[in-house]
C-alpha cells in the first residue's frame, strides 16, 4: 500500500492535489484543515496516505498530520460513513474539535458538517466513544467556559467556526463574555 508521499505540489485544486513524486503524479484528496496549511505550489511536500480501493475507483486521500489519518480511518470503519464524509467532517472540525465533541457527546457540532444528519452524528458520537483522544473530560475553567460562550456568540451571530476560533485566540485568557464579544466583533471587522 502508499502509506506516504514525498514530492514537488505539483498543482491545488481543493479538495484534489497533484504531486509529482519522481516523475509520476499522484492524485491525493486532502482535508481542508490539511489543505490550508501546504506548502505554495512548486514546493516540497509530505503527505501521510490512505489508500481506497473500490470496484470504480482507486483513490488517495493525503494528510499533514498523524491524528488526522487515524481519526480519518476510524471515521470510514463506521458504518454508512464513506471516506468522501470522512473527509467531509476532517474539513469541517479539526481534530481536537471532533474529540471535544466525541467526549462531550455534542451532536450540535457535527450536524453542522454537511451531508451529516441528527441520526449519522448520534451513531458517530457512540462509535467513537473512547477512539479519539484521551476522552476525558477536565473541569472547565472559568476562562475556558467564557471563550466557549464567546465562540457560540460569534457562531449565532453568522460567523463561520474558523472566524469565530481565530477572533477567540486572539482575546485574553481571562477576558468576560460580553467584553470578549466587543473585542472579538472588532477583529472581525477589521
Amino acid at each position: 500500500m502508499i502509506g506516504r508521499l514525498t514530492g514537488v505540489l505539483a498543482a491545488k485544486h481543493p479538495p484534489q492535489l497533484l504531486i509529482d513524486v519522481g516523475g509520476v503524479g499522484y492524485e491525493v484528496d486532502v482535508p481542508m484543515s490539511s489543505f490550508y496549511n501546504l506548502p505554495a505550489v512548486g514546493e516540497r511536500v509530505t503527505l501521510l496516505t490512505h489508500f481506497v480501493v473500490r470496484e470504480d475507483a482507486q483513490v488517495l486521500f493525503g494528510f499533514l498530520t498523524a491524528p488526522e489519518r487515524t481519526t480519518f480511518r476510524h471515521l470510514v470503519k463506521i458504518s454508512g460513513i464513506g471516506p468522501r464524509t470522512a473527509l467531509a467532517i476532517l474539513s469541517g472540525l479539526s481534530v481536537a474539535e471532533l474529540e471535544h465533541a466525541v467526549s462531550r457527546q455534542e451532536s450540535a457540532r457535527l450536524v453542522k458538517v454537511p451531508g451529516i444528519g441528527k441520526k449519522t452524528a448520534e451513531r458517530l458520537l457512540l462509535e467513537l466513544k473512547g477512539k479519539l483522544g484521551s476522552d476525558t473530560v477536565a473541569p472547565a475553567s472559568p476562562a475556558a467556559g467564557s471563550h466557549g460562550d464567546i465562540l457560540q456568540a460569534l457562531l449565532a451571530l453568522g460567523y463561520s467556526e474558523r472566524e469565530a476560533a481565530a477572533a477567540c485566540k486572539a482575546l485574553a485568557a481571562d477576558i468576560g463574555v460580553s467584553d470578549g464579544i466587543k473585542l472579538a466583533l472588532r477583529a472581525l471587522a477589521r
